[in-house]
């Protein structure tokens, strides 16, 4: 396990505390506090003619606070900010941070500028697994950098109905500009699935399934999405990321040690289907995060694992059948939880 250096490490920090600054920076109106179900959430409020428009900004946070407050001078240092933006883009490709591909970077800028992310969206899966380098500050080699073309995005289907605002640009509109194409499905009154070259890209939303695991709507992003069991785990309290793409893409991404236990479990899931040789790969993800956070976040780990485990004995057993597989990964684990 190698580490990038303390400057690499602040710099990635500072670019994502510039890009969460713009995000405030946009706003239109004014921004109001609005509670849903005993939960705060943030809106920016503005006057359209004679009626009242209203733009989704987030959950309530002592850090969103603090930048709805300085809104007005983030607004006047746009312009510096951004210089400032491209010159830590610059000293982290210096450093070995890893950017991303024109082609993925190309649609995580456009899910970004018209509202994905602001709206709940969070990546999962392998393209999710490679911005943990700079969350986490580890290097990572080829195998790790290596990954398929599929990118997936997951929402939750409640926080979709609760937000009260929609994307931007519609999605398909997005697609087609990208030259990607609806993958047709069993429910012709349904797209969750686009892809671009032939099939080389595979975009799909997930969302969680508290009932059966078919494709139901997530109004928020405009789209439907493939309902998983065990989502709703990964995809709870996800963090702010960036995506080293131009000056700077700011995306979501699962906690990296809910995304470690959740390949434990989606690796055993995939054992003897037909995503199977997928399950190595699961493995091989969650092997290296749980190394990482044993020596950076380790009581972050444990609360995962144990949070996991709580939720009954099927899950406590798909984990083992992964460990089973990984004595190294379950050595570390079964000394957290001692």
């Amino acid at each position: 396990m190698q580490f990038h250096s303390q400057i690499g490490m602040s710099a990635y920090h500072d670019l994502l505390r510039l890009l969460r600054d713009a995000a405030v920076s946009e706003l239109i109106g004014t921004p109001v506090a609005v509670t849903v179900k005993g939960r705060v959430f943030w809106y920016d409020k503005y006057r359209i003619g004679n009626t009242m428009g209203q733009r989704y900004i987030g959950p309530d946070s002592a850090e969103l606070r603090d930048r709805l407050e300085r809104a007005k001078t983030l607004k006047a240092q746009s312009e510096a900010r951004r210089r400032e933006q491209t010159r830590l883009v610059r000293l982290l490709r210096a450093e070995g941070y890893a950017s991303t591909d024109q082609r993925t970077g190309s649609l995580l800028n456009a899910f970004a500028r018209t509202g994905v992310f602001r709206l709940g969206g969070t990546l999962v899966g392998t393209v999710a697994f490679r911005h943990y380098e700079g969350e986490l500050g580890v290097r990572l080699g080829f195998d790790q950098l290596a990954q398929t073309g599929d990118i997936d995005i997951g929402s939750f289907e409640r926080l979709s109905f609760a937000v009260g605002d929609t994307v931007e640009t519609p999605l398909a509109d997005v697609f087609k500009s990208l030259a990607f194409d609806p993958v047709p499905s069993l429910d012709h009154t349904r797209t969750w699935r686009w892809s671009q070259g032939g099939g080389e890209t595979l975009v799909e939303f997930l969302m969680p399934a508290h009932r059966d695991e078919g494709v139901r709507d997530l109004p928020a992003l405009g789209v439907s999405a493939q309902a998983l069991r065990h989502l709703d785990y990964l995809l709870a309290d996800p963090i702010p990321a960036v995506s080293l793409y131009r000056s700077g893409v700011l995306i979501q991404i699962p906690r990296p040690e809910r995304f470690a236990i959740h390949k434990l479990i989606v690796a055993d899931r995939r054992a003897g289907g037909p995503d199977a040789q997928k399950a190595a790969k699961d493995r091989a993800q969650a092997a290296y995060l749980i190394e990482a956070l044993a020596e950076l976040r380790p009581d972050e780990l444990r609360e995962a694992c144990l949070s996991a485990e709580a939720r009954g004995p099927k899950w406590a057993a798909r984990m083992a059948a992964s460990l089973a597989l990984m004595p190294d990964s379950a050595a570390v684990l079964s000394e957290l939880r001692a």
